[in-house]
């Protein structure tokens, strides 16, 4: 039995990684070797110790909705929706357009888990990206705090309470008319 064992264990050991083989990439070799891509800005000398923050209060331009023709990367424009000052002067002005960029999008679950759009890398004009808020989140409608509780109490009658899972949360949607807010850290490095 020990010889066994032996055997096993020197084959798994000193087999396997012989037999193994380097793989190409085809995809990137061919498709992808032809284009540039944009670095990450490093940014490494930073103090984030600054608490003032100035909000920026803004609206979107176009409906958007999780279950729409969405996309991660696409870029949607908001509209500053007032004037921001900071020291006595203004810093972006009301009606700017600012480009942001739809980082990710998680769809509604079972259970009544909402959808999720994420906003990230906006871009004001003459202002540091990395003094504003990186990220904006929209959430849809959460069932799940009518939902779980609904399971449990039908859990007596047995298929009943499974029955729930099907149940799932809202789309994220974001209209014109609603303001959402990022804040601006000036004191920040």
């Amino acid at each position: 039995m020990n010889k066994f064992i032996f055997l096993t264990a020197f084959l798994i050991f000193f087999g396997l990684p012989c037999s193994s083989q380097v793989i190409h990439d085809s995809f990137a070799e061919n498709i992808l070797k032809n284009q540039s891509f944009e670095k990450p800005e490093a940014h490494l000398n930073y103090n984030y110790e600054g608490t003032a923050k100035i909000p920026i209060r803004m609206t979107i331009t176009k409906d958007i909705t999780s279950e729409g023709d969405l996309y991660e990367g696409e870029q949607v424009n908001f509209r500053v929706a007032g004037d921001v000052i900071c020291n006595g002067r203004i810093v972006i002005a009301k009606g700017t357009i600012v480009p942001a960029r739809v980082e990710t999008i998680i769809t509604s679950g079972m259970n009544g888990i909402p959808a999720s759009i994420i906003f990230g890398d906006f871009k004001f004009p003459d202002i540091d990206s990395n003094k504003i808020d990186y990220t904006y989140e929209r959430f849809g409608q959460d069932r799940s705090l009518w939902v779980f509780p609904l399971k449990w109490s039908l859990t007596f009658l047995p298929p009943t309470g499974s029955l729930t899972n099907f149940i799932k949360g809202g789309h994220a949607r974001l209209k014109t008319n609603k303001i959402i807010e990022i804040y601006y850290y000036p004191n920040w490095i």
